[in-house]
């Protein structure tokens, strides 16, 4: 993926999260059989590599790798790649209302990382449950010109105690919508954001971290989670 294309689109969200809990325990609360044996903890997930999904094929839900950048095939080769889509125009942008009506995913984590900017240098946060629960992360995902899949998280603005850290924030699942968001057959874009419920604010925490989070390198290790 083109680095313009990451800062442009990254500026909606962070563009970098966490995924440790175990895809056992996913699978169990999800029921998705897991597809691949490379879904390997990781504490610095940055656009541009696979991520964890988990997405209904066949009507049964499957926990795969998917490409972290979202390019339809029909695309001309200028088209961007975004890592993220607003929940604003997600079901109105020609380039992603396709997806948002027939193609959901949700993105599990156990976190994400946002940047403050009010402060100088800017410090990073870890953004989590309170009772370190996974967080769902809505997403679409598109076939790609290589015939492989690819994915875009939605974001919508800052709400509670994330809004303190940055004015954008992933779209957060609660679970008891996480069946509705993953059905192909609800294809209404309206009705479909009327009735999602999101994880309530309340729940939401988080804490400054080191800046070695800012090296997307490697795929860390829960000594970047601790605070700073």
């Amino acid at each position: 993926m083109c680095l313009h294309v990451i800062v442009r689109y990254a500026l909606q969200m962070c563009g970098r999260f966490a995924f440790f809990t175990p895809p056992a325990v996913v699978a169990a609360k999800t029921g998705a059989q897991v597809a691949g044996d490379d879904l390997v903890p990781r504490y610095n997930i940055p656009p541009g590599t696979n991520v964890a999904v988990v997405r209904n094929v066949d009507d049964s839900p499957v926990l795969e790798p998917m490409w972290w950048g979202y390019k339809p095939h029909w695309a001309n080769a200028k088209a961007p790649e975004p890592i993220n889509a607003t929940i604003e125009k997600v079901g109105t942008s020609g380039y992603f209302k396709q997806a948002y009506a027939h193609a959901r995913c949700v993105v599990p984590a156990d976190g994400w990382y946002e940047w403050d900017k009010s402060e100088d240098p800017k410090r990073p946060h870890f953004i989590c449950r309170e009772d370190r629960e996974l967080i769902w992360l809505a997403a679409i995902y598109t076939e790609r010109a290589d015939g492989k899949l690819g994915c875009a998280i939605v974001t919508e603005p800052g709400r509670g105690p994330a809004s303190d850290v940055h004015d954008r924030m992933p779209l957060a699942v609660d679970d008891g919508s996480l069946n509705m968001w993953l059905d192909p057959a609800f294809t209404d874009p309206k009705a479909l954001h009327d009735a999602i419920m999101h994880i309530k604010p309340s729940l939401i925490t988080h804490w400054p971290i080191s800046t070695r989070i800012n090296k997307p390198s490697g795929n860390g290790d829960d000594t970047l989670l601790n605070p700073a």
